[in-house]
């Protein structure tokens, strides 16, 4: 599970730079257009294709990080067997969005390419090239979901109590835990070592 951690974070990394370069287009095409009366044309499209492509790829890595929003107010007042079958049952509903999203997203692929078609825009864009990316997403979601779901479907036969710890919704605590523990991340990277001794002695 940890190379698909690694792999997932990879990804919303590079996905992270790409909507920061995605930025500076715009705020590029805004004063062109403001100062030059110059447009680069299709910026938005390309907005378009980029916000899809990256939102894919960013079901997987929120899956990895517990972060998609779950109705658990229920949870803690069902016994604990019943608990860790709903846990359960999220993540299979969960693999079987993803699957019906690849299997459908692969059919218009499988569409675009063979009527080879193209954007109605001036880019005059082949369709296949952003939807093979947006495909590609939609697998890499699946294959996490599903991989997710194995591994928790044996913990769940092994230890369904370390199943619920790994898989099951954040508590407030484990929120503030993170939270707490970005902070200090993000203070000790801003600390040069001047600031954190005592002075030299002469």
């Amino acid at each position: 599970m940890e190379f698909i951690r690694k792999f997932n974070v990879s990804f919303a990394i590079l996905g992270g730079y790409i909507l920061l370069f995605l930025s500076f287009l715009i705020v590029f095409e805004i004063i062109a257009r403001k100062l030059f009366s110059y447009s680069l044309q299709g910026v938005d499209e390309i907005g378009g294709y980029v916000v899809a492509v990256t939102g894919t790829f960013g079901f997987a890595y929120a899956l990895i990080e517990r972060t998609h929003t779950r109705i658990d107010i229920i949870l803690d007042h069902v016994p604990k067997p019943t608990r860790n079958l709903l846990n359960l049952l999220a993540y299979v509903l969960v693999a079987g969005a993803a699957l019906f999203m690849l299997y459908y997203g692969y059919v218009a692929l499988g569409e675009s390419i063979l009527f080879n078609s193209r954007s109605s825009t001036p880019l005059q864009t082949i369709m296949w090239i952003p939807q093979g990316m947006w495909v590609a997403g939609l697998c890499v979601f699946s294959i996490t979901s599903v991989a997710l779901l194995v591994h928790l479907v044996i913990l769940q036969i092994r230890n369904p109590e370390r199943g619920f710890h790994l898989y099951g919704p954040n508590t407030v605590q484990q929120e503030v835990d993170r939270e707490v523990a970005q902070a200090e991340a993000r203070r000790a990277n801003a600390e040069t070592p001047g600031e954190t001794g005592d002075g030299e002695a002469s």
